[in-house]
């Protein structure tokens, strides 16, 4: 009985103001390595819903008006850091011998906005809780190095206020660090730092789709009928919603929504990490976590590179 208790002080104290995704997700592989998951049941197609549900919420907090103007100048040079660092996860993936959908995801979440992403592509692929868990723990942990190290080595390398905000863009994962590393570094870069990352977000429906395309071609007998991941569709219909609603709605309205998807996502993290294992992440964690490290440094450096000579 009381380890039940113990997994809703958790789950409860990940929503608080001193939880977060990371931590929810960090709490639910020491419930797993230690007292063990109470609700074994929950991990299946309940996780599956609720990280659906949680991510067609996240459109209500995209206003498409906004992030095109900010995006279309560099329209082209997203596509290309989105698309290859897919095309070089996936050679990096195979060369590590990473399982193939935790490659996917892996390079999905580095490619666009980190656990948003993985998120999005998780369940369009069909995606099992412990590849989605090493995923968004290889993420995460990039994630958080990044927060701390990027406004140093911006300064010491003498980026602009503007010049950070499009590196930190392109370099770190998720939104919420790219927000912290951008206004560490000054106002400028944050307007331009999460700008330039919410162009990048919008991304997450169309490659959600081509891999859930690819992954039905591949694991369906039948190669004529394709499955639509509607949650996709679904969060589309929400960015739309948010972007064309009449002046009289008021913004609170979408805040309260997009604060319910992301608790929706802490809780979906908690419960993915309460149902990893030790053999689980022997099978898939070390290489899978080189795997980003190497998407990572590689993104940066082209990235960095680009802030300095293209844009």
């Amino acid at each position: 009985m009381w380890q039940k208790a113990v997994f809703f002080l958790l789950i409860i104290f990940s929503l608080s103001p001193w939880g977060s995704p990371p931590i929810a997700l960090a709490l639910g592989l020491v419930l797993a390595f230690t007292i063990g998951n109470p609700f074994p049941q929950l991990s299946g197609k309940p996780v599956k819903y609720l990280l659906q549900a949680s991510v067609v919420l996240l459109g209500f907090g995209m206003n498409l008006t906004a992030v095109y103007k900010a995006g279309r100048d560099g329209i082209l040079f997203t596509i290309a850091t989105i698309f290859g660092t897919l095309i070089l996860g996936y050679f990096v993936g195979k060369l590590l011998l990473v399982e193939d959908k935790t490659s996917t995801l892996i390079s999905s979440g580095t490619a666009i906005c980190g656990g948003s992403a993985i998120a999005a592509v998780a369940p369009a692929i069909d995606a099992e809780g412990d590849q989605i868990t090493v995923s968004l723990g290889t993420v995460f942990v990039l994630n958080s190095v990044a927060l701390f190290i990027f406004p140093v080595a911006g300064h010491w390398l003498g980026l602009t206020e503007g010049q950070f905000g499009v590196w930190a863009a392109i370099a770190i994962h998720d939104t919420s660090s790219v927000v912290g590393a951008a206004a560490a570094y000054g106002q400028d870069s944050l307007i331009v730092g999460t700008t330039v990352k919410l162009a990048r977000a919008l991304w997450i429906a169309p490659v959600a789709l081509l891999f859930a395309y690819i992954y039905r071609r591949k694991d369906s007998d039948s190669k004529t009928k394709i499955a639509i991941p509607w949650f996709i569709v679904l969060f589309l219909a929400a960015t739309v919603v948010r972007s064309y609603a009449p002046a009289t709605v008021p913004p609170s309205i979408f805040d309260a929504i997009v604060n319910l998807a992301k608790a929706g996502l802490t809780v979906t993290l908690f419960l993915i990490g309460a149902s990893l294992s030790h053999a689980t992440l022997k099978k898939f964690g070390y290489m899978a976590l080189l795997q980003g490290v190497i998407l990572w440094i590689v993104i940066s450096i082209v990235s960095l590179w680009a802030v300095f000579y293209l844009l």
